[in-house]
């Protein structure tokens, strides 16, 4: 136990708000582009000419790049030490940033998306790992609140500013804006951070080829598996059914490698152990799917059905971080006083309120509609999300946390990953099974529908002979149909995401608080900052 204390009382000898602010900058920097290209795929497809399902590897790559290397941060700190690792992965994601701007190519660009995956995918568990570690177990909550802003609000903003960037300038601009940034933390950070003893480079460091390889294939293979699995109409499809029994196969030879060869593992799982961290991880990986399948689910409803421009339909998210914000301040003021676990609970109500809200949209709703639907559901995310970070770790030492980070926001990854996947199936789904129950009513016994047929067939009559009027009433009809029946299918998927949020709810009841972990030790005499 006394390796232990000893470890647990490193402190930085800076002030830990200055470490935390270039650590920051870089961690927007990874979220951010996250999402920025999505409202970008469009003219990226154009200037490659190449399809628009070829151009969504865009954002795959980045996505299976980040989380392949996530996983691994533990052990490249040990390889290289951890604020070396640091400063190679900024490195690498800013120059990977000026290589996607340059792009020519379809193939130059996922390579170089790819780059700036393995760049950004280790700046996000280091960030979070010596921000946890840098700060006092009481200023935990407030370092955290600003961390989860950063998370959050950058891929929300992300499609906003993408649109924005995009019709102003041009998409290769998206990346350019990384570079100054890039550049700036590049030149701050070696004086700021610093470097714990456990955290230092070790030698003999072996590397962990086979447990690597099959999370490589794993991840890889699931990644598209849950991109193309809809529109392959998952397991009717017989090359989905090999991709998804490939992921699954290579995830149990992972685990079994990690377990087979603790001492040389890419990750520890002993962590897994730990109640806190189990379960503030799975709430966590619900959270992130929400988050991320609303963050795409609702600017694809406007840009389809409303005819909003990218920039408007992004500009649909600006609420969310204003309720980002709110949560933020609230966390960090209210958290101190009344503990992470009741602003959690809180904030999961919040959230299932906005979900809600979201159920009542329909097609004559303009921006400001849902605004507050965005703020609620923006508030409750934050509320619920960050201090669940702070909840999962306390109760690890500080040597666990840099592995523990990396697991968890590979976990987080998968999450949005499955989450966006579920949301675009739902809607798929929905409207046809909406649509098969509207169609029932268009028929020659329902009064109503006989009346509009006839109604607009007159108006139609003016323009041509009766057979066409009577025909283009029918297809207007259809097709107001077929819209409807799209609507319901948002409302439908968004209804889910609050049971989502109401059902996870049970699972706090198996997270201790920092209070009560505090009080135990303290029962044991050992100190705590």
């Amino acid at each position: 136990m006394s390796e232990e204390i000893t470890t647990e009382e490193w402190r930085p000898s800076k002030n830990p708000w200055l470490i935390a602010a270039p650590l920051m900058i870089a961690v927007f920097m990874y979220a951010l582009d996250e999402t920025i290209s999505n409202v970008a795929l469009p003219y990226m497809a154009g200037s490659f000419s190449v399809s628009h399902t070829e151009s969504t590897w865009v954002i795959t790559s980045y996505l299976i790049a980040s989380g392949i290397i996530i996983t691994t941060s533990d052990f490249f700190c040990k390889l290289m030490g951890r604020n070396n690792y640091f400063m190679f992965s900024l490195f690498l994601f800013t120059v990977a940033s000026f290589l996607c701007g340059i792009s020519n190519s379809i193939g130059m660009m996922i390579i170089s998306r790819f780059l700036q995956g393995l760049g950004g995918g280790g700046i996000l568990p280091l960030t979070q790992a010596i921000m946890l570690e840098s700060f006092p177990l009481k200023q935990r909550a407030q370092a955290m609140a600003m961390f989860g802003l950063g998370v959050i609000v950058a891929p929300i903003v992300g499609p906003a500013l993408g649109g924005w960037i995009t019709e102003n300038w041009s998409w290769p601009f998206i990346y350019f804006i990384n570079i100054p940034f890039g550049i700036f933390v590049l030149s701050i950070a070696p004086s700021l951070l610093e470097e714990p003893p456990y955290a230092r480079k070790q030698k003999n460091v072996t590397m962990d080829y086979i447990g690597f390889f099959f999370l490589t294939i794993w991840l890889v293979a699931f990644q598209v598996f849950l991109d193309k699995g809809n529109d392959a109409d998952w397991f009717g499809a017989t090359w989905i059914c090999w991709t998804f029994g490939i992921s699954m196969t290579a995830f149990l030879l992972f685990i079994i490698s990690q377990v087979v060869n603790k001492k040389n593992a890419l990750v520890d799982l002993e962590i897994l152990k730990d109640k806190n961290y189990l379960f503030g991880t799975i709430i966590q990986v619900f959270l992130m799917g929400a988050m991320m399948g609303s963050a795409a689910m609702l600017p694809s409803m406007l840009q389809q059905m409303m005819g909003y421009t990218s920039f408007l339909s992004g500009l649909s998210m600006v609420p969310r971080g204003a309720g980002c914000l709110v949560a933020t301040i609230i966390n960090a003021t209210i958290t101190p006083i009344v503990g992470e676990k009741p602003i959690v609970v809180v904030g999961l109500l919040i959230l299932g309120a906005g979900s809600l809200a979201f159920g009542e949209i329909n097609l004559q709703i303009a921006l400001a509609n849902i605004a507050l639907p965005n703020f609620l559901f923006g508030m409750g995310m934050v509320m619920a999300l960050v201090p669940l970070i702070n909840l999962s770790c306390c109760t690890l030492r500080n040597e666990q946390l840099t592995n523990a980070s990396g697991v968890q926001n590979l976990f987080k990854n998968i999450g949005a990953a499955i989450g966006t996947s579920i949301v675009t199936t739902c809607v798929s789904r929905f409207s046809q099974i909406h649509q098969y129950m509207l169609v029932g009513k268009l028929r020659d016994t329902n009064s109503v529908f006989v009346e509009r047929i006839q109604a607009m067939t007159g108006s139609f009559s003016g323009l041509t002979d009766h057979a066409t009027a009577t025909y283009m009433a029918m297809t207007q009809t259809y097709q107001q149909l077929v819209q409807q029946s799209h609507l319901w299918a948002y409302i439908d998927t968004f209804r889910w995401f609050a049971v989502a949020s109401f059902a996870i709810l049970p699972l706090m009841l198996l997270v201790r608080s920092p209070k009560a972990l505090t009080k135990e030790l303290e029962a044991k005499h050992i100190k705590i900052d």
